[in-house]
């Protein structure tokens, strides 16, 4: 089993990884690091270049906190995914048997998060895997 985390540098997502790091040092278990790299539509060698630079950026961020993790003592994996981010953490979870999916949030309103499709608010309704959702310190 392992733990998945969608991360982006955001300052939820900063406190989402302390509290994955701390779940994954409890159960012992492996933290997977995911970063969501879907980009835009479209063939030929601008859309090449745009993908290739969002996968750079993935990796970028998600060395933060691997270096994180690591000084934790917590085993991880990066993973950096074609798709949207709530399809990323959702394929990660089911290919790692994932315990949960931990995402952080940006304190909005339930309804503002239903009208503009939230990450959290996606995986709480498509994820057969608990998540775990953790607020950004106010």
């Amino acid at each position: 089993m392992s733990v998945v985390l969608g991360y982006d540098e955001s300052p939820g997502a900063v406190r989402a990884l302390r509290v994955a790091i701390e779940v994954s040092a409890t159960y012992g278990e492996p933290l997977v690091l995911v970063y969501g790299a879907a980009a835009p539509g479209g063939l030929g060698e601008e859309s090449t270049a745009h993908r290739e630079a969002v996968h750079e950026a993935g990796r970028a961020t998600l060395g933060h906190a691997v270096r994180v993790a690591g000084e934790a003592g917590v085993r991880t994996t990066v993973e950096v995914i074609d798709q949207r981010p709530a399809e990323a953490l959702i394929d990660a979870a089911d290919r790692h048997a994932a315990r949960l999916i931990v995402v952080g949030t940006w304190g909005e309103s339930p309804l503002r998060g239903a009208l503009l499709g939230s990450t959290p608010h996606k995986l709480l309704h498509l994820s057969r895997t608990p998540v775990l959702c953790v607020p950004t310190e106010l």
